[in-house]
């Protein structure tokens, strides 16, 4: 089951990039409930091997594209999240001060922590994709317009998934003209 987690998180990251045109240098932000993974309840059921299954399908290809991760906590430490060290130095991000735990921030934020090579934790983000696994509610995270990205899949474990993209608003009116690239 873990190899099939991984290679479904591998599939939805790719799709996810590909579809959204996120670029090296930006924010990717993703909020990850390991308890709907296997298949029980939000905050129910953390598991750390099913969040180590996602963060070995997705993290590598981050990596290797340079897009940075953000990990969003749970609601128990106000959805903060975990990004390098070097993310929040690049968007002038405040760092605060918190660890994740398994109960208390979750399972794939924690793994995230223990896996980055400076990871901090900030309040806020305005990240240019994210994905939501679980219904963890990432969308307090994104920039401003959100457009809804559909994968092939819907799933990683039992869990529901839900993309996005982000692009930049549309302002002046009805005889505005827009650059196509941008919608």
């Amino acid at each position: 089951m873990l190899n099939e987690i991984t290679n479904q998180a591998q599939k939805a990251i790719n799709e996810l990039i590909e579809i959204s045109g996120i670029k090296s240098g930006e924010l990717l932000v993703i909020g990850c409930s390991s308890s709907e993974i296997v298949g029980g309840t939000i905050g129910k059921a953390s598991s750390i091997d099913a969040a180590r299954a996602v963060f070995d399908g997705i993290y590598p290809i981050l990596k290797e594209k340079g897009i940075f991760l953000a990990a969003q906590c749970c609601e128990h430490l106000n959805r903060a999240l975990i990004i390098e060290q070097e993310a929040a130095e690049k968007f002038r991000y405040e760092i605060v001060n918190v660890m994740p735990q398994q109960k208390a921030g979750g399972s794939f934020a924690t793994t995230v922590r223990q896996n980055m090579a400076h990871p901090v934790a900030v309040e806020h983000i305005k990240a240019s994709a994210g994905l939501d696994i679980g219904n963890t509610l990432i969308g307090m995270h994104l920039k401003e317009v959100a457009v809804p990205v559909r994968l092939s899949i819907n799933k990683i474990g039992e869990a529901p998934i839900v993309c996005a993209r982000t692009r930049p608003k549309f302002i002046g009116g009805e005889r505005a003209h827009y650059q196509e690239e941008l919608k």
